[in-house]
């Protein structure tokens, strides 16, 4: 379900130890090499006969561009090496493979400082310049070479070795520019700027390949995130053939106001399409029908007599959620006085599994001693927004360091967090994983509410807290991706997120 998603200082400790533990560096390039070749035939093809520019860099990065040379040399291409230092000063197992290269008939150049743009145009560019220990600026002479690259590889398939050079290891950004390879083979694992949104841009298609990092080396020192990976998708409850509604989870929606009725009934309906067996809507008894919106599926609460919320409606609600599975409570609710005294009352005392979401985060950013009293059997979903509200914050202040807001949240409640986004974050106290999903078909009003809705049916359906919050992330991300094929310049409806959920239970 998680996969390791290593910054790359773990990725060196893991490096590290592993040779310590007697695993030669040299046995960890030559497996790179074969690795980056077997990526390259699939995504390439035959090799033979093809046009090869090698770039390396100083570091072990190129240290696998030499022997990846002599691989391809082996395979019958035509390869160059452009090494970026001279020759004489390479050591260690980089220096042992470069000359290695060269005993077996592969041409090496010392750049020294010749304009790369002069460079005959290749079939095939390996990109080994710079690995994911890059930090910073790309000097000028490493600028020159990245833009030498791209040009190239505008009629040339480029592949880089772990992570395109400039790319930085960490935020996935660019420094200020970075090779733009069309596949990437990462190392082991994808370390964590290859995750991050817009990374794809630069990295192409994304392949990890192990080397033999070994298991004692990786379990010894845990990475600090985790990637949501397709595997998740199997916790979806698998129906059973005995089974009946009250068995398949039991929904209670808490929402909805004047102009914002269609936010509950998201909610309702995309927890009906993930599997919800009942699902029922409690909102102000003015709104009921507006709410409902001739969708027989759909059952309702109505409180009170007028269209707004008001404390005194918290022990009707309390009542029902006593006996349902899951209750989802903000979709829609509205700002209101009325609105935030109720969700004062009643959010202390729910008594089953909760997810907060949309308005009821604002009132927990009025009431914030509600916060650290959140039970640890709810999910709370803010997008930037709301929960720089929740920190005392600005929205700039969350985007610029979404992981240290996310730390900061959970040391301070409990409860299971979703900071929702491109590259949507999924925490608790112990584990922080990261949606692989940045889908502008995700991009639109009542999104967030089919995504709460979701994640009700899951705790409805008992799923644990974290193991919901990353599959409901997943399933909806991937919803939207299956969307894209259908609306490739958007314009589809956030009811069709929920549509689609069925059909993307079945995978791509």
């Amino acid at each position: 379900m998680l996969l390791p998603l290593p910054t790359p200082t773990e990725m060196a400790t893991w490096d590290r130890d592993t040779i310590n533990s007697g695993v030669p560096g040299m046995v960890l390039m030559e497996a790179a090499s074969r690795e980056a070749l077997a990526v390259l035939r699939d995504e390439f093809g035959p090799v033979d006969g093809a046009v090869v520019h090698c770039f390396a860099g100083s570091g072990n990065n190129g240290g696998d561009a030499f022997a990846l040379a002599r691989q391809l040399r082996e395979h019958g291409a035509e390869v160059t090496i452009f090494h970026s230092k001279p020759a004489a000063k390479y050591s260690g197992d980089a220096g042992a493979n470069l000359a290695w290269a060269m005993a077996v008939g592969v041409p090496a150049v010392f750049l020294d400082g010749a304009d790369p743009a002069a460079l005959p145009q290749p079939d095939l560019i390996v990109d080994g310049l710079l690995g994911t220990g890059f930090d910073g600026e790309l000097s000028p002479a490493f600028l020159k070479l990245v833009r030498a690259v791209n040009r190239l590889g505008e009629l040339a398939f480029v592949l880089s070795l772990d992570i395109p050079s400039g790319l930085n290891g960490c935020t996935g950004l660019p420094c200020p520019e970075a090779v733009e390879a069309d596949a990437t083979v990462a190392f082991q694992a994808a370390k964590l700027g290859l995750a991050m949104p817009g990374a794809a841009r630069f990295t192409g298609a994304l392949h990890v390949r192990p080397i033999g990092i070994t298991r004692a080396a990786m379990e010894a020192h845990p990475t600090k995130l985790q990637l949501i990976s397709e595997e998740v998708m199997r916790a979806i409850p698998v129906p059973r053939h005995d089974m009946h509604k009250g068995r398949a989870g039991r929904v209670l929606i808490a929402g909805g106001s004047p102009g914002l009725t269609g936010a509950p009934h998201l909610a309702a309906l995309a927890a009906l399409r993930s599997g919800a067996g009942l699902v029922t809507v409690a909102c102000p008894a003015g709104l009921e029908a507006a709410i409902k919106g001739d969708a027989p599926d759909i059952m309702t609460l109505p409180l009170g007599k007028g269209a707004e919320w008001t404390p005194d409606m918290t022990e009707k609600l309390l009542e029902r959620a006593a006996h349902v599975d899951a209750l989802v409570i903000g979709p829609g609710l509205g700002r209101g006085s009325g609105a935030t005294r109720f969700i004062k009352t009643c959010v202390p005392h729910c008594p089953c599994r909760t997810v907060l979401d949309a308005d009821a985060l604002f009132a927990l950013a009025e009431y914030p001693e509600l916060i650290a009293d959140l039970p640890p059997t709810a999910i709370v979903t803010p997008h930037p927004g709301e929960m720089a509200r929740m920190l005392g914050r600005s929205s700039a202040d969350i985007q610029a360091d979404r992981f240290g807001a996310v730390e900061r949240f959970v040391r301070q409640c409990p409860a299971t967090l979703i900071l929702k986004g491109a590259g949507t974050l999924v925490a608790d106290r112990s584990t922080t994983c990261l949606s692989p999903f940045s889908e502008p078909n995700l991009s639109v009003g009542g999104s967030g509410d089919v995504l709460s809705g979701l994640l009700g049916s899951l705790l409805g359906q008992g799923l644990g807290q974290l193991q919901a919050a990353c599959l409901g992330v997943y399933w909806h991300g991937l919803a939207g991706r299956m969307l894209r094929k259908k609306f490739p310049l958007r314009g589809n409806l956030a009811s069709e997120i929920a549509h689609m959920l069925p059909t993307a239970a079945k995978g791509e």
